[in-house]
């Protein structure tokens, strides 16, 4: 078994359900981290917000079996890639893997990009300050405002 941490997103539809039913799809999850509420980075300046978390899972699938899983919940919100970076119902990245490192043209395991991503790195050291590592701040751009639980209902 493995602990691994999944990055979702949404700007589009109902992003709290999205979330809401991935999660519950995915298993062994251990935990989810708060809610929080980001500006896009890069693609249409135009998009809205989009909503992030962090999920924790216990997993025994390789890194590219979880990718697997995470293309399959991005079908399942019914996602449509058309813009790079654009609008999108749900979007879900593996982030980590302890213990593993992936480097193939279609996946990368440390995500590459996740230290400079406020999106990411604020969930995540609110579930692995461990991982984020004490100078998280300084790397991540971005701004992110903290919408609560994810457990509550949307307000």
């Amino acid at each position: 078994m493995a602990r691994a941490f999944l990055s979702l997103g949404s700007n589009m539809g109902d992003s709290w359900a999205l979330m809401r039913e991935a999660v519950a799809s995915l298993g062994a999850v251990t935990a989810v981290s708060p809610v929080y509420r980001t500006d896009p980075v890069g693609g249409p300046s135009d998009q809205d917000p989009f909503l992030n978390i962090i999920v924790e899972i216990d997993t025994e699938l390789s890194a590219r079996e979880l990718l697997g899983v995470c293309h399959r919940l991005e079908a399942a919100a019914n996602r449509v890639r058309t813009v790079r970076w654009g609008p999108r119902t749900l979007d879900v990245d593996i982030i980590w893997i302890d213990g593993v490192e992936v480097h193939e043209p279609d996946l990368e395991v440390p995500h590459p990009r996740m230290r400079a991503r406020r999106f990411v790195m604020a969930p995540l050291f609110d579930l692995a300050p461990e991982i984020a590592g004490s100078d998280w701040k300084e790397r991540a751009e971005g701004h992110v405002d903290l919408v609560g639980s994810f457990d509550a209902q949307p307000g």
